[in-house]
């Protein structure tokens, strides 16, 4: 069965070769579940994680890289003439992609850029999984242990996965990590304050 789960951490990074237009990041994170469906009636909630290791021995050599995955969309990069990346290590599948000088191309770098456009999605088949019922959470976590294919990595308006981002950076990289520790202290700031009025 072919599915489609929305996560991404990405960032848009430019090179030394000014011309080309480079993304890179993480397409799917490990062992971080999200909530596919939620049962009014039963009050059980599906959810879904990846198992370290999925992406081992999967088909990924005709993966492309994508806007929303759309069918009717162009090819934005590919694995097999190597503007696309895919490789895993602890963290999840990495993705670094160089899109093509379209006008399509361009829209979508800017969107991510500016940070319009901030999480991805994959298409895929499952050759292995397991389930679980957690009785006292009401809770059934399927856990993906191995995936068939990989069929494309896309930039998505809407992610299933809410914890992940998109940031834009420049060749810049000082200013990019002063900008992720202010956003970092802004978040702890956050978390005082409702601390404090708990």
């Amino acid at each position: 069965m072919k599915m489609m789960r929305r996560m991404m951490q990405m960032r848009a990074a430019e090179t030394d070769d000014e011309d080309k237009m480079i993304v890179e990041g993480y397409a799917a994170v490990f062992n971080s579940k999200t909530t596919i469906w939620e049962s009014r009636w039963s009050g059980y909630k599906y959810t879904e994680q990846i198992a370290e290791g999925a992406f081992d021995g999967a088909e990924m050599s005709r993966t492309v890289f994508k806007y929303n995955h759309g069918d009717n969309g162009l090819v934005l990069a590919r694995v097999s003439n190597n503007t696309l990346s895919l490789s895993t290590d602890s963290k999840g599948l990495k993705v670094r992609a160089e899109i093509a000088q379209t006008t399509a191309g361009r829209d979508l770098y800017t969107l991510i850029k500016r940070g319009d456009l901030d999480k991805m999605s994959f298409a895929f088949t499952v050759a292995e999984s397991t389930y679980k019922d957690i009785e006292d959470e009401k809770e059934y976590l399927t856990t993906i242990d191995r995936f068939d294919e990989i069929f494309d990595v896309s930039v998505v308006d809407f992610p299933a996965y809410d914890d992940t981002s998109i940031m834009a950076r420049s060749g810049d990289d000082t200013a990019y990590y002063h900008k992720l520790d202010e956003q970092r202290l802004r978040e702890k700031r956050q978390r005082l304050m409702l601390m404090s009025m708990c």
